[in-house]
């Protein structure tokens, strides 16, 4: 994951990913993480260490699952660590292990919080 700033990079994390595999999500409940243009629209203190949702699904992926007769699902975050599991570390990233998500180690989302506010463009591609 690369955070830019003025069009350039600025940060640049490596990351776990949905345990649905590569391919583009579709509905609820895959285990993938979508691919699309989002934004980041909350920050949220709660079972993981911090996490910023992003506005996944958007109305690309709204259609998407409407064609296929599927809820889109919803609340796709990056985030840290579950709470209490910090230690783990960049160990989390031997395999893809998020329901859909996009997972870094705790002090690596401390990072991205304090950089990214509200209303950051998010684009999540193969």
């Amino acid at each position: 994951m690369e955070l830019f700033a003025g069009g350039k990079v600025i940060r640049t994390y490596q990351v776990a990913l949905g345990q649905g595999g590569l391919e583009p999500k579709e509905r609820e409940g895959d285990g993938r993480t979508p691919e699309g243009h989002y934004i980041i629209e909350a920050k949220y203190l709660g079972q993981y260490h911090k996490a910023l949702r992003i506005s996944y699904p958007n109305a690309e992926d709204r259609k998407r699952a409407a064609k296929l007769g599927v809820s889109p699902g919803g609340s796709i975050l990056i985030h840290g660590l579950p709470n209490g599991k910090g230690y783990i570390g960049a160990a989390h990233r031997l395999y893809d292990w998020t329901l859909g998500c996009i997972a870094v180690t705790d002090e690596e989302i401390d990072d991205i919080w304090n950089l990214v506010p509200l209303g950051t463009p998010v684009e999540i591609r193969p």
